[in-house]
């Protein structure tokens, strides 16, 4: 996942790596699953190719079949290659890729880790093609998850102290103001921080109670 950094070279999730990567078959495991349930719904509708932003370890486009990731930590780089993702070192709002050059974007559990999210999103759009769209995979700062997110942040947790969480109608500002409109809303991980014993089925639509909330967006064209 992209992060604030501490400098221009290094990421603090690199201390991290293998401590991340390990918390998707141990206590994440389940919302991992979850969260991927919720995101395999959308598939279908997306047009490739498919880049992630943020793309750790590659957790995510392993399990969703996204065939290329950025992200600034060295380590999960070194991880997310070995899981067959084509990887590249670098922030989100590098202009790495060539205009249009991608079919959809996600950003999973992303943004949140951003320090200029403005900035990655307007660069999102400018490598979509024209009827390409964006994919966020959120927790929302209202939520019971953000709740506890937030909790920890405040107590230093060695992941969330560099987070920052958002509510629905910010990320909905952010993504107008980098020239977006949202199309759908699904939600999932319906239950309690702490007790997820099940996979669920997502829903449809916004609901506050969600611990993972996923907005779809295509690009606004001005004639």
């Amino acid at each position: 996942m992209e992060i604030q950094e501490k400098d221009n070279t290094t990421s603090p999730f690199d201390e991290l790596a293998s401590e991340y990567d390990a918390w998707f078959d141990a206590e994440g495991n389940l919302i991992f699953r979850n969260e991927v349930k919720a995101l395999q719904t959308l598939l279908p509708y997306l047009q490739k190719p498919w880049l992630e932003i943020g793309v750790g370890s590659g957790r995510f486009a392993q399990a969703l079949g996204i065939e290329t990731g950025i992200d600034p930590s060295a380590k999960l780089i070194e991880i997310a290659k070995s899981r067959g993702i084509k990887t590249f070192l670098g922030h989100g709002e590098e202009q790495i890729f060539d205009t249009e050059s991608f079919g959809t974007v996600f950003l999973i559990v992303t943004l949140c880790f951003l320090d200029s999210p403005l900035k990655v999103l307007k660069e999102v759009k400018r490598i979509l093609i024209p009827s390409g769209k964006i994919v966020l995979g959120l927790v929302l700062k209202d939520s019971p998850w953000g709740i506890l997110y937030q909790r920890k942040k405040e107590e230093n947790h060695r992941f969330y102290k560099y987070a920052k969480f958002y509510s629905s109608k910010e990320i909905v500002r952010m993504l107008f103001k980098a020239g977006f409109m949202g199309d759908k809303m699904i939600s999932a991980l319906f239950q309690e921080p702490g007790n997820v014993k099940d996979i669920e089925e997502p829903k449809e639509g916004y609901y506050p109670e969600a611990g993972f909330t996923i907005i779809v967006a295509h690009k606004i064209t001005r004639a």
